[in-house]
């Protein structure tokens, strides 16, 4: 019986995820572990920290495009400059919120800075046609720099 179940319950997960959700989350509720379909919830929890990873990455690529575009962008910066902060702070402010949620992934965010900023610099020459070497090799700012609310270049 657990067996079919079990069998039922990866066949949900692969047809009706939603639906896979709803039913883990009641046999997590009612204490039925043996029909908890444990594989692929093992595999959903540890996707929640990979997610979040991803989701820090691409808020500091995207906060450092926004900082370079205010620092090195000229033809546009007078009619952009008023977005661009906006989206300066708006980054921020959801990278904090994740750090205050997990405050363990700022030594992820820390390791990944670089690499960040690279990805950023790229993206900016490619979106303004300015030669990559328009924007310093390394980041134009440190860690508590970029996230310092009153910083900008």
């Amino acid at each position: 019986m657990v067996t079919e179940l079990k069998q039922q319950e990866k066949s949900l997960y692969d047809t009706d995820y939603n639906l896979w959700v709803i039913e883990t989350v009641k046999q997590l509720e009612n204490r039925d572990f043996n029909s908890l379909d444990l594989e692929n919830l093992i595999e959903e929890v540890l996707d929640l920290s990979k997610r979040d990873k991803r989701r820090l990455e691409n808020l500091l690529t995207r906060l450092f495009e926004h900082l370079l575009k205010l620092r090195y962008w000229d033809s546009e910066k007078e009619r952009n400059k008023g977005h661009w902060q906006g989206e300066i702070r708006n980054f921020r402010k959801q990278i904090k919120r994740q750090l205050e949620d997990s405050p363990s992934l700022k030594a992820y965010l820390k390791e990944i800075l670089e690499e960040c900023y690279r990805n950023s610099r790229e993206i900016m020459s490619d979106r303004s046609q300015l030669p990559l070497d328009t924007f310093p090799a390394t980041p134009i700012a440190n860690f508590e720099e970029v996230l310092d609310e009153d910083w900008l270049p």
